[in-house]
C-alpha cells in the first residue's frame, strides 16, 4: 500500500520530457506484487521481463496522455479520483491508542453486541416415525424426562440422528444456521429449567432442555480490538479523504445546470393540463 500511495504521488514528478526512469521503489513494488500473485519471488528474467512491461505502459501512457485520450473518458476519470482519494485517505494513518479504540467502541456498542448464547440439549424425533402419535409420544417423552425419580438416559430416547445432541455456549447464528431460524426463535423464548417441545427444525421436531442462557453484551475491548481497531481506521480513512475533498473543493467555482428532463417536466407543470 506505502509503494502504491508513493507511486501515485510521484509518477511522473520531477520527470523530464522523453525521460523514463524506473526507480527502486517501483521495482520493490514490482517484486512485491509478483511475489504475492505466485507465492515466490521472480527470477532474473522474470523481473526484467516486469520492468520491460512497466516502461512499455509508460510510453503508451504518456503518448496517450500527448493526444487527450485521457480526457472525457468516464471511466479514466473514476480511475483517477480513485487513486487521488486512496493516496489522500492513507496520508493520515497513524496507529490509535486503546484510548481511541475505547472511545470508538463507546459510541458504537452496537456494532460490536457480543451475540446471545445458550447452553442446552435436545432430542430428536422424527416427524415419520411419529406421524400419528407425536403428540402422545412427545407427552409421554416429557414426563419421563422431567420425573427425578424415573428420567431415562437421553440417549436411550428419540430417534437417529447426525445433529449434535449438546451444544454448549452456542451462539444465534450457529443455531441458526444448524437447526434454522424458526428453531431459534422459539428456543430464544425458553427458560432454563426443565425439558419443553416439541420445537420445530428444518430435520423435524425436538425436545429441548436449556441449562444456561448468556445475553447479548457489549465485549471489553481485549475482546474485540482488532475489528474496533479496523473499523477506526476506516472512519480515519474516510474523514481523512473527506477533508482533503472539502479543501480542494474551495479552489473551485461550481456551476450545475439544471437536467433537461427535469427542466422539460417543470416547464409542462408550469403550462398545466392542456
Amino acid at each position: 500500500m506505502l509503494f502504491a500511495a508513493h507511486g501515485i504521488l510521484a509518477r511522473g514528478a520531477g520527470s523530464e520530457p522523453g525521460r523514463i526512469v524506473v526507480t527502486q521503489g517501483q521495482i520493490e513494488s514490482m517484486v512485491m506484487l509478483f511475489s504475492r500473485t505466485w507465492q515466490r519471488p521472480p527470477s532474473d528474467e522474470e523481473l526484467q521481463g516486469l520492468i520491460r512491461n512497466h516502461v512499455r505502459e509508460e510510453v503508451l501512457y504518456r503518448e496517450g496522455v500527448a493526444l487527450g485520450l485521457d480526457r472525457d473518458d468516464p471511466i479514466v476519470r473514476r480511475r483517477v479520483a480513485q487513486k487521488l482519494e486512496f493516496a489522500t485517505e492513507h496520508a493520515e494513518a497513524a496507529e490509535p491508542s486503546d484510548g481511541d479504540l475505547q472511545a470508538y467502541l463507546d459510541l458504537h456498542p452496537g456494532v460490536f453486541m457480543a451475540e446471545p448464547k445458550i447452553t442446552f440439549r435436545h432430542i430428536y424425533l422424527n416427524p415419520r416415525r411419529h406421524e400419528k402419535t407425536l403428540a402422545s409420544d412427545v407427552q409421554r417423552m416429557l414426563n419421563e424426562l422431567n420425573s427425578p425419580a424415573s428420567a431415562p438416559a437421553v440417549s436411550d430416547l428419540g430417534d437417529p440422528t447426525t445433529l449434535p445432541l449438546d451444544f454448549d455456549k452456542a451462539t444465534a447464528s450457529r443455531i441458526k444456521n444448524t437447526l434454522g431460524y424458526k428453531f431459534w426463535k422459539t428456543l430464544d423464548q425458553i427458560a432454563p429449567g426443565p425439558w419443553t417441545g416439541p420445537v420445530e427444525s428444518g430435520y423435524g421436531m425436538h425436545l429441548v432442555q436449556v441449562s444456561e442462557r448468556m445475553e447479548p453484551r457489549i465485549p471489553a475491548l481485549a475482546e474485540v480490538r482488532e475489528a474496533v481497531k479496523r473499523d477506526w481506521l476506516l472512519a480515519r480513512r474516510l474523514e481523512a479523504g473527506e477533508r482533503s475533498y472539502r479543501k480542494l473543493l474551495q479552489r473551485y467555482t461550481v456551476a450545475i445546470e439544471p437536467p433537461r428532463l427535469a427542466r422539460q417536466a417543470t416547464e409542462a407543470a408550469s403550462k398545466g393540463p392542456q
